[in-house]
């Protein structure tokens, strides 16, 4: 005789194959995704990465993302106030959860005209004495992280909206060849590390992205150790990166034997039409920068400025791919079928 199997068993293997069936339903991560691609997919962090009441600002970053780079932390004014003082815990922090997670890292930034600590951008230095405090904290930072940093934004947003270098504390000591010298330190400093020049303003083919062309190429053509460019592409949601020929634009960079990098991405909600209406525009932008990176072959990372509206820098206008609850919005499952996942 045929014995019935057990209610409680059977209720146990019918909640198991609902659970398997799930799980098989649940979407492989951006960075799964991005990494059969090549391609990092990467997000800016801050200090809700330490806040044990965020566990899921962790639990994301780790799922998504297989590069880091620290919103503030790296930033000279997080690091040092005193000459030759540096406290590194919150970049340590970032760079050791990186490792645990095998994730790389993004240094952001050497050399900034903003975030500097007070004796630097109001002291009156001759070209030599600024010389020498570039060299020195480009060493004190590039050589504490030596081989744990891959990517280094040596110098930061240097050319002006109105044309020309922008007037900043080192051009007025050193001159133009500034940048030159910051990127030969950061060579000596950490000889593994790509180097990269960053800006915004210049993610289509237009006056700014020009400028910064004509500037790349002539370093590279001095033997400027310069490895690649970033384009930070703070955009919103009625941007067409088609219409702005954005892949045109990091192609020429590209020829000019360049690594290209989108480095700060984030959309703001923007526009006409119904919430839902803009959140589809959103998520349109998303997918075609990341699909104009994939089209040119040395387009190797996206990183965007955060990944949750709940700590953006520009939160009132909603430009993540999470929201304020960590829940993932149109843009998320944009980018998921722009790696060729299902949402």
């Amino acid at each position: 005789m045929r014995s019935r199997a057990n209610p409680l068993l059977r209720t146990l293997a019918a909640g198991a194959a609902v659970l398997a069936s799930l799980a098989l339903a649940q979407p492989a991560p951006l960075r799964a995704l991005a990494e059969q691609r090549g391609l990092l997919i990467g997000a800016a962090v801050g200090g809700a990465l330490y806040d044990p009441l965020e566990p899921e600002y962790a639990q994301i970053l780790a799922r998504e993302f297989n590069l880091v780079v620290a919103e503030n932390a790296m930033k000279w004014a997080s690091l040092s106030n005193e000459r030759g003082q540096y406290g590194f815990a919150g970049a340590d922090a970032l760079v050791r959860f990186a490792r645990q997670h095998g994730q790389r890292v993004r240094g952001h930034t050497l050399i900034w005209h903003e975030q500097l600590p007070a004796w630097v951008r109001n002291g009156a230095f001759s070209r030599e004495a600024m010389l020498a405090v570039m060299q020195e904290h480009i060493q004190a930072v590039a050589g504490h992280f030596r081989g744990q940093v891959a990517y280094w934004d040596v110098v930061n947003e240097a050319v002006s909206d109105r044309g020309g270098l922008r007037e900043t504390p080192f051009l007025r000591a050193v001159g133009p060849d500034y940048l030159e010298h910051a990127f030969r330190f950061a060579r000596a400093a950490d000889p593994q590390a790509k180097l990269f020049y960053n800006d915004y303003g210049a993610d289509g083919i237009n006056t700014k992205s020009d400028e910064i062309y004509a500037l790349l190429k002539a370093l590279k053509a001095k033997g400027v150790p310069i490895d690649g460019v970033g384009f930070q592409a703070h955009l919103d949601s009625t941007f067409s990166p088609r219409q702005a020929r954005m892949r045109e634009n990091l192609q020429r960079f590209a020829d000019l034997g360049l690594e290209v990098h989108i480095t700060e991405l984030d959309v703001l909600l923007r526009g006409a039409g119904t919430r839902e209406e803009r959140l589809e525009a959103q998520a349109r932008v998303y997918a075609e920068v990341l699909e104009a990176c994939r089209a040119v072959a040395r387009c190797t990372a996206v990183t965007l400025w955060g990944f949750t509206d709940a700590y953006s820098w520009r939160a009132a206008a909603e430009p993540l791919i999470f929201d304020a609850l960590y829940r993932p919005k149109p843009a998320y499952h944009a980018l998921l079928r722009a790696l060729g996942g299902t949402p």
